[in-house]
Parts: C-alpha cells; structure tokens; sequence
C-alpha cells in the first residue's frame, strides 16, 4: 500500500495529522507513506520515521494554479494506491484531482465530491478524550482497512539538538533544575491571543505560587514590542522571574528549548500542540471563537488542562451571532480570576 496524505495550513494541523502515520504503519508496516505540506511546517515532522518521504508545497506553488497543477502531476510517477486529503482545500483539491491515484478520500463538500471516491462526514461530538482533531482524522483513514487507534503525535529531536540547547541554556543563566515555564504569550494572530493584561495576570499568578519559577516566552523577532508590552504590564517580582532574551530564534529552536521546561502555559495554538508532543505539561488559554472540544487534545485535568470561556460564562457566547467577529468583547469577559484556583492546582 503506497499512500498521499495531504495536510496543508497550520503548524498545529500538520502536527496532529502525523500522528496518522504511526497509526498506519503499525497495522501496515510495509505501507509506503508520504506527506504534502506547506514548507514552513516541515520543522514539526522533522525526523519522523514513520513518514517515508516528504512532498513539499512552495509559497510559489501554492501561489500559482498552473504551478499546483504541474507539481500535483510531478506525483503521479509515485503511482499512489490512494491520496487521504484532510481538509479539502483549494490547492490539496488540485492536487488529489491530478496526482493520479485512483482512490481519493476527502472531507464531505458538495462542490467537490465529484474529485473524490470517498467522503468523509466528520463527528460534531468527541466520543473520545483524545479530541475531535484527532477523532474525526482517523475516520480519513479507516475507508482503507485502518482501525482507529488515537495516539498522541510526536516530535522527534536530535541528540544533537537536545546537547546544543542544553549548553545555550546554560550559557543563559537558566537553571534546568529549578521550574522554568515556557509562556505562549501571543497567539497566532489577534484573535486568538488573550488579552495583555489578563496574561501579565496570568504570569503573576505564576510568580505568585512558585516564586522560582523561570519565565521564557515564546515570540518572534517581529513580536517583541508585543512581548515587551505583556512584560511591562507584569508585577516587579515576575518581571525579575522573565528571561526576556531568550527565546527560540527558529522553530527547531523553539521546540528543543520547551522540551527542558516543565509547562508551556499559554494561549492555545501550535505551541500547545508541540508541548504535547514533547510531553511537556500544558495549561491552554483557548480564544472564545474556537472550539475546544476539536482542539483540547489528550487533555487529562492533570497534566495537560485548559479553560475556555464558555466553561465559566456560555450564556454570553451563546448570545454572540458571531463569536470570532465579536473575539475582542467576548476576550474582556474571559477574565482570568475566573481560573486563577485551576492554574494554581496546575503548578501545584
């Protein structure tokens, strides 16, 4: 069995689909798996060694239908038994429709059920603690003989790696022996990141309850302004607890540093989905708008938690025609004393 997955978007989606290929090859060990995605994900799956090549999708090819079209037919001398599309989008659509396998398995859409052989309805409802991101992808792959199996993705990180970052924590004054937080600070965008001064809350709550505890935060070169503005909005004491300057200047970077924390702590996104993977404790600060019962993925209430507006307050969601549109309202009133008890238990 020779098979395409196509997960293209975000960093979080290419990581949870991964675990896919474990699932696979377990029941098939001689399956033969390769993965499209989107160049700037390919960091998340490095090192993988259930997935057999990786097909990667370029800015410009995705830019360019003529492009698309010329890479979907660079795949057919691969002669794929069958391509799984997870999301169905407008490029994996081009792609399934000239990759020249014969089975095509994709997401349930009218307007473009003529390019697939199977179609997929996915649950509204997890029956399962793994978390309907995971749920619903396994139903991708049981058209083809697969029994759902839910395993958790990983991330899989060189010895290299892991003795460099060790040694430039150390040359950071940063004491892997005491407790050290990574804090998702900013989401990927502003509809998904909590409130600056709910969060330097957050972090003195931190400070609060384990006065030792080493504050990184997770931003970009381009963030920083934004990072500083949560640092100022902080308490002296955790501002003295908040190492500031160090940080992850590239995603293998960010992923070898949160694999020495104890807890990345912060808004939900990809960094979330690659502490879990790391198997590094998460508290998750979901956006009002998404769903947390797609995204709370392996959750336990122990070591991975989160909390989500509508856990304190559903009526006001309920009461939004349009909860993303009204992200900013619906943000003042996830206050963080809402969790600030939960959080504790979290660090405790």
């Amino acid at each position: 069995m020779k098979l395409l997955i196509i997960q293209q978007k975000m960093i979080g989606d290419v990581l949870t689909t991964s675990s896919l290929f474990e699932v696979i090859k377990q029941q098939f060990p001689d399956a033969i798996l390769h993965y499209v995605v989107n160049q700037h994900t390919v960091p998340v799956i490095q090192n993988n060694p259930h997935i057999d090549a990786l097909k990667i999708v370029t800015p410009e090819v995705e830019s360019s239908i003529f492009k698309t079209i010329a890479f979907a037919k660079s795949l057919r001398k691969e002669h794929y038994d069958a391509v799984v599309d997870i999301y169905g989008l407008y490029c994996s659509n081009i792609i399934s429709l000239f990759c020249g396998a014969k089975r095509k398995i994709s997401k349930r859409k009218w307007y473009t059920q003529f390019i697939y052989s199977d179609l997929i309805k996915e649950l509204k409802q997890p029956t399962i603690s793994a978390g309907l991101a995971i749920e619903n992808r396994l139903l991708y792959i049981k058209p083809l003989g697969i029994k759902p199996n839910a395993l958790k993705p990983q991330i899989y990180l060189t010895e290299k790696e892991i003795k460099d970052t060790a040694l430039f924590l150390k040359q950071s004054d940063i004491d892997v022996e005491q407790p050290l937080c990574m804090i998702g600070v900013l989401g990927s965008d502003e509809t998904k990141t909590y409130p600056f001064k709910y969060m330097a809350n957050v972090l003195d709550t931190i400070v609060n309850t384990k006065p030792n505890a080493q504050l990184l935060f997770n931003y970009i070169p381009k963030q920083l302004e934004d990072a500083k503005a949560i640092f100022n909005l902080c308490l002296p004491e955790t501002q003295a607890q908040i190492k500031l300057d160090v940080f992850g200047k590239s995603l293998r970077d960010f992923m070898c540093i949160t694999h020495f924390c104890d807890a990345l702590i912060g808004n939900e996104g990809g960094a979330i989905n690659m502490a879990k993977a790391l198997n590094v404790k998460t508290f998750t600060i979901f956006s009002p708008w998404i769903k947390k019962e797609v995204w709370s993925l392996f959750e336990d209430d122990i070591t991975n938690v989160s909390v989500h507006l509508k856990d304190y307050n559903p009526e006001v969601i309920k009461a939004s025609a349009s909860p993303k549109k009204d992200y900013e309202q619906l943000y003042l009133e996830f206050k963080s004393t809402f969790y600030t008890e939960k959080l504790k238990r979290f660090l405790n």
